[in-house]
């Protein structure tokens, strides 16, 4: 049995291929990237939500716009996103033609490396909306924003209640690919790799130096006349190349911090975070200088701010403290993403049902 044991692991060994240590740590590592981002801007954006306001309501698409930009880059130069090149892995093409293995420098071609950028970056965006969309859903259905006799419920009620099946479904087909990656009877961990027609192995000598003495060799080739256009192209690839070396390089540096972050917010050390970062209860926001007759706030404490009629089942916002009517603070909130008095990024779970004691 050990020996058996031996065999399995020793096996890739022999031909490149990683273990399974090696394909989840590279993809725990994008994995962490976007919520460590997150974070960052949603700090950003509480600090001061005129100016950066806009990166938290727009964080999805910035981060895929950078994201594309940078898994382009590696793609093209070292034949690997950057989470893979980090650990020192390349995708090598299926059914090689040619029968000879391309170095790594060489990039991947465009049909592999265009499959690879849709799966690597459309489609967790397109996953991110969809967990969204459910999550809203999910706040209508339990709030009961809908009518009740309207059509659309129904059809909201069928699809809330297939997509745990179907996001079961999903990741069954993953952890299935990974158990017969670990048993030797499949190339590949994650079905992706398939789809795109590659699968993962070790950069080699070969490679690794390839890598190291391709900057030298480009910058040493004579360069021939070339046309205004060609010149602009060339201008242009060596922004979108200076933009992904940027964000390669911070995220190699900040792969250490991340580490740090996941410690930082585990559950072990909870308690001792409440302890250092326990605070008295804030006072109302200092900066929202308003004058008795500020159409902003009414007079009248009972009154929403933004109907302007007596408040119906109050509703607070945890991150500003000002109440309002469930349903027009609601609906201001899934819209702008933002407190409609003090401008805070908020979200549909940052609203609090207030229950007064006569109810």
């Amino acid at each position: 049995m050990a020996e058996h044991g031996a065999h399995i692991t020793t096996a890739s060994a022999a031909d490149d291929q990683p273990s399974i240590f090696e394909v989840v740590a590279q993809d725990s590592l994008m994995t962490a990237v976007r919520p460590a981002l997150r974070h960052v801007v949603k700090v950003l954006a509480e600090s001061n939500p005129a100016s950066y306001g806009f990166l938290w309501r727009w964080f999805d698409e910035i981060f895929t716009l950078l994201d594309l930009l940078l898994q382009q880059h590696y793609l093209a130069k070292t034949s690997a996103s950057f989470s893979e090149n980090f650990y020192g892995l390349k995708r090598i093409i299926m059914r090689d033609t040619h029968g000879i293995q391309r170095l790594a420098s060489a990039g991947l071609p465009r049909q592999q490396l265009w499959k690879s950028i849709l799966l690597l970056v459309l489609l967790p965006y397109l996953r991110v909306k969809l967990e969204k969309l459910v999550s809203s859903l999910r706040e209508e259905e339990e709030y009961s924003i809908h009518p009740p006799s309207s059509r659309w419920r129904r059809f909201y009620r069928a699809f809330l209640a297939a997509y745990p099946f179907v996001n079961m479904a999903w990741e069954g087909w993953f952890l299935v690919q990974q158990l017969q990656y670990i048993l030797g009877k499949a190339q590949h961990h994650s079905p992706l790799l398939k789809l795109a027609g590659v699968r993962l192995g070790r950069l080699t000598a070969q490679d690794i130096q390839a890598l190291e003495h391709k900057p030298a060799e480009v910058g040493m080739m004579p360069r021939p006349a070339r046309s205004f256009r060609e010149q602009i192209m060339s201008a242009l690839k060596k922004a979108v190349g200076g933009v992904a070396l940027s964000l390669s390089t911070g995220l190699s540096v900040g792969v250490f911090f991340l580490q740090f972050l996941d410690w930082w917010y585990s559950s072990e050390n909870q308690e001792t975070i409440k302890s250092l970062t326990a605070l008295p209860t804030p006072p109302p926001p200092v900066h929202l200088d308003y004058n008795s007759d500020s159409p902003l706030l009414p007079k009248l404490k009972t009154v929403c701010p933004l109907c302007r009629k007596t408040r119906v089942n109050d509703t607070v916002l945890a991150t500003s403290g000002y109440v309002f009517c469930y349903r027009c603070v609601f609906n201001y909130v899934r819209s702008h993403q933002a407190c409609p008095i003090t401008g805070y990024p908020t979200e549909v779970q940052h609203l609090i049902k207030l229950y007064s004691p006569e109810n």
